[in-house]
């Protein structure tokens, strides 16, 4: 069955007749999640980035405040229609959940795309791993953690990671994968017992949904794009917009572009 292009995808998505998370959708292209701040904000917000790349891997960014229209990321992109659900911050605390944030988008706007694990699941996929969360049509389970991020002026906080259960050979296959695609995430942060990195539940977790972990897998854990939502609720920014977890920008990006030489 033939696949939309990230473009048809895109135009979807603005009309609204796309709504749903964006996992599986658009294969071989890059998906990003989103960071939108006022223009005071973006310099801190730029450097946490960089300094925490494997959570945090910036694949793009506004050329200039106000700039919505991103044509490092594709053809014809809005950045204020072009993702399936949005959630908006106001002083760091959750406001409201949208599918359109025009009406909401200021000139000193800057936008901040940074990469997915949508993109190595693909890569491992094409290895023949099983990825649950596709193979059981849920969003990725990811979790609060106890790992420190680098904190710059008030963005600080914890790391969230993305899990995936992996027998002990497909984890192995896994890690040297990813380390191919330190744009989106690179290898995983943590193998094996939850409760070394924080996790109390793993049946609970913070985002997305659970998942099956069948007998002789462990869980096999990545830095994740949510991460920078912690540090934006500490860091309290008049205003603040991000994806919905799972809710993507799908770019014209290729995801193999991303791999390492």
């Amino acid at each position: 069955m033939k696949q939309d292009t990230p473009y048809i995808l895109r135009q979807q998505i603005r009309r609204g007749e796309l709504q749903q998370n964006t996992s599986g959708l658009a294969p071989g292209y890059v998906q990003c999640n989103l960071v939108i701040l006022p223009k005071q904000f973006a310099d801190d917000f730029r450097e946490f980035c960089q300094l925490n790349s494997q959570s945090c891997p910036l694949i793009g960014s506004s050329e200039f405040p106000g700039d919505f229209c991103l044509k490092m990321l594709g053809e014809d992109i809005d950045i204020r229609t072009d993702i399936p659900s949005y959630q908006v911050f106001k002083d760091g605390v959750f406001s409201a959940e949208v599918t359109d944030i025009s009406d909401i988008w200021e000139d000193d706007f800057v936008a901040f795309l940074l990469g997915c694990s949508f993109s190595f699941e693909e890569a491992l996929i094409a290895a023949g791993l099983e990825i649950r969360n596709i193979t059981e049509s849920k969003n990725v389970p990811m979790y609060k953690t106890n790992i420190d991020t680098q904190g710059v002026g008030q963005f600080t906080g914890k790391m969230v990671v993305s899990m995936r259960p992996l027998n002990p050979t497909d984890a192995s296959k896994a890690i040297e994968i990813c380390n191919q695609y330190p744009k989106v995430h690179g290898a995983p942060v943590h193998l094996g017992n939850p409760s070394a990195i924080g996790i109390d539940d793993i049946t609970q977790p913070d985002f997305g949904e659970a998942v099956t972990i069948n007998a002789g897998e462990e869980p096999v854990f990545w830095a994740c794009g949510v991460t920078p939502q912690l540090a934006i609720a500490n860091a309290k920014p008049t205003i603040c917009i991000t994806h919905s977890p799972g809710h993507m920008l799908i770019t014209d990006i290729l995801n193999s572009s991303l791999r390492s030489a």
